[in-house]
């Protein structure tokens, strides 16, 4: 059992390595996801969460927005349907490439295709995802007390994201 989970750890280390190759040049959108990557595994970490899962929800923070450049390249724009869209392909290519499991690649592509539909949360990952996205989005696009309060009734589940909203901002 260590050894997988040292096996993982590693691959989850070169993965971050390749995706900020990925987005080289571009510190804002690196240090974005580094931040929902650690938040993430907080989360999971606080929820609980067993080994596949946090592998999982991990990688998929660190690529959860590798659709952006491909959509800003194909279409001039990004907004989240278009980074969902592109950003599916260019994941799934990614994991591959780095060695994950085909399962784990699969899920974490279907999570980063659907990380912007808050709508369709019906899993524990999805939700881990989206909320440690939201609090690095709640921040850094310096959404207002009103709003912040609306995230936190409409998507916050867990304990420890919602725990975190809360420190985080001061409710």
């Amino acid at each position: 059992m260590a050894d997988v989970l040292e096996k993982e750890q590693k691959l989850l280390q070169t993965l971050m390595m390749e995706m900020i190759s990925f987005d080289t040049g571009d510190p804002k959108r690196i240090q974005h996801f580094i931040k929902v990557h650690s938040l993430a595994r907080t989360i999971a970490l606080g929820e609980n969460a067993n080994t596949k899962a946090q592998i999982i929800i991990e990688a998929a923070a660190i690529v959860h927005d590798i659709g952006i450049l491909p959509a800003l390249r194909k279409y001039g724009s990004c907004n989240g349907k278009q980074q969902e869209q592109e950003g599916e392909k260019y994941a799934r290519s990614l994991l591959h490439e780095v060695g994950f499991s085909e399962d784990t690649t699969e899920r974490v592509a279907w999570l980063v295709a659907h990380h912007h539909s808050y709508n369709e949360i019906k899993t524990f990952d999805h939700q881990v995802l989206t909320e440690a996205d939201m609090l690095v989005n709640l921040y850094e696009d310096e959404i207002n007390e009103e709003g912040i309060r609306n995230a936190l009734h409409t998507v916050f589940k867990t304990e420890t994201g919602t725990e975190l909203l809360y420190m985080m901002f001061g409710l």
